[in-house]
């Protein structure tokens, strides 16, 4: 395995010559000769005074902090002058409001200093929760190897969270988890690799091509809202022929999703692997995303990798991934775009056991009280429970052919009529549509489609991105129905005028 020290990744990802260190001369009070003898031999074998080196450098231009582990140093350890050398830089950073990347190689707390010096894992998160409470991006880069508290506190802590090709990373190191539990961890568990694929960090980026990836995030993150309103689309709404009409449109496998959204917007957008906890599911996609020079934070449906045309279920999963979002969003306070486009969710054994109503019910409270901007798009098809999770906003817009219903059309027509016959009734009587939706208040704006947004797939998602960018400088400015007491008020409103 490789290791990458913090002078080599100074090297790769700041502006030649920018870096400036923040580090003063570490004390450590009354310790031992062995001790002190111990220190002495790290530095002269690292080349450094701790474990940890601190500062700031350019990357493009733009400054950013760096909090760097070198493991050469005692194996990265904690001890309580490493500590406070840490929490010294991650408070430089907050009072000059500079992003921060930290890069921890660490076994953990220093064996020579013991419990007092693991318990100041609490006092370096806190510190980290000090930055994130300015909204300034927090970003982690995992190098091999990183265990133990370390890795159970402030390496796990990043707004995004990256790693080196074939780290090692894990709560504990295999070799003692294998002489505690007596039972030896599986190859390929504590690599990460495996952690992005689970859905525990965003992904594997080797220290050559990190510099690319924090230049993008700030990009992302750094810019501005436009100066003037974007223009809406020219376009005048054509009401589909029916309500069942406009409900097939919907379910053409080539209408245009969330995956067309996210390829208009690939330059300027990062992934979110998965819920940060160990959950992932395709059957949603969150990002950073940079729309008309605005970050924002995108959620989305995709229906394209749901039950019938793909296999993986709107689920417990993809909603925790939906909530990882909504946090980042009130984390950074950026404005939150959720696409609405499902079947339905889970419904399975599985989905019971797991929590399936609850994590509907997490979702939907999440968002409703969210404190940024919100801005919700039934893209297409919005199914029962999977759909209203994701519908709460401070502006909700509606494609033309797009409908909102509380059961597929064939289960409302079952529960009803015992048949599956009577679904287009059903749909016309249950004001389903998108121009009934705008009529009861529930939808603010409809996004005009040409007929078929299938017919016309680049041009609908430019519509429907315009939209939303105009949507998002009419919040800005006119922020009457903006913030959670105001979305409160407005869906209780809801009530009084059913």
């Amino acid at each position: 395995m490789t290791r990458t020290s913090a002078h080599d990744l100074i090297t790769e990802v700041l502006d030649p010559g920018s870096y400036i260190s923040w580090d003063t001369p570490p004390e450590y009070g009354d310790i031992s000769d062995d001790y002190r003898a111990t220190l002495e031999r790290a530095r002269e074998k690292s080349g450094v005074d701790e474990s940890v080196i601190t500062g700031e450098g350019t990357i493009d231009g733009r400054r950013v902090a760096t909090i760097l582990s070198e493991f050469s140093f005692l194996g990265g350890s904690i001890g309580a002058a490493t500590a406070r050398r840490i929490i010294d830089g991650i408070h430089r950073a907050t009072a000059q409001q500079l992003p921060l990347l930290i890069s921890p190689s660490s076994g953990g707390t220093r064996m020579q200093e013991g419990t007092p010096a693991f318990a100041l894992m609490v006092s370096i998160t806190t510190a980290v929760y000090r930055h994130k409470d300015q909204h300034l991006p927090f970003l982690v880069y995992l190098r091999n190897p990183t265990t133990g508290g370390v890795m159970a506190s402030w390496g796990s802590a990043g707004h995004f969270t990256f790693a080196e090709p074939d780290a090692l990373l894990g709560f504990l190191g295999p070799r003692v988890v294998e002489l505690t539990t007596g039972t030896p961890m599986p190859e390929g568990v504590q690599t990460g690799e495996n952690l992005a694929r689970c859905g525990v960090i965003d992904g594997v980026v080797s220290p050559k091509d990190l510099r690319a990836s924090v230049k993008k995030i700030n990009e992302v993150l750094l810019s501005t809202v436009p100066s003037q309103q974007p223009a809406l689309p020219e376009v005048q709404p054509h009401e589909p022929e029916s309500v069942w009409d406009a409900i097939q449109r919907t379910r053409r496998t080539d209408r245009p999703g969330v995956q067309d959204i996210v390829a208009k917007l690939r330059a300027k957008l990062i992934y979110l692997s998965g819920s940060g906890d160990g959950r992932r599911s395709p059957a949603v996609t969150v990002a950073l995303a940079q729309l008309d020079g605005r970050p924002v934070v995108l959620i989305g449906q995709d229906r394209h990798q749901q039950p019938p045309l793909g296999e993986h279920p709107l689920g417990t999963e993809a909603l925790r991934m939906a909530r990882r979002g909504i946090a980042l969003a009130h984390q950074l306070q950026l404005p939150l775009v959720s696409i609405i486009d499902t079947p339905g969710a889970e419904l399975s054994q599985y989905a019971e056991e797991h929590g399936m109503a609850g994590s509907i019910a997490r979702t939907l409270g999440e968002l409703v009280e969210l404190d940024v901007p919100t801005v919700s798009i039934i893209l297409g098809q919005g199914c029962g429970g999977g759909a209203l999770a994701m519908l709460p906003s401070d502006r909700v817009l509606a494609a033309s052919n797009s409908w909102l219903s509380p059961l597929p059309p064939e289960g409302a027509s079952a529960i009803i009529y015992r048949d599956t016959e009577h679904a287009p009734q059903m749909m016309e009587e249950q004001d389903v549509s998108a121009s009934a939706l705008l009529k009861a208040g529930i939808v603010d704006a409809i996004i005009p489609e040409i007929g078929d947004a299938a017919d016309e797939p680049e041009a609908f998602i430019d519509r429907v991105l315009a939209t939303v960018s105009h949507t998002l400088w009419e919040l800005d400015h006119n922020p009457q129905r903006v913030g959670r007491e105001k979305r409160f008020r407005h869906y209780e409103k809801l009530a009084t005028l059913q």
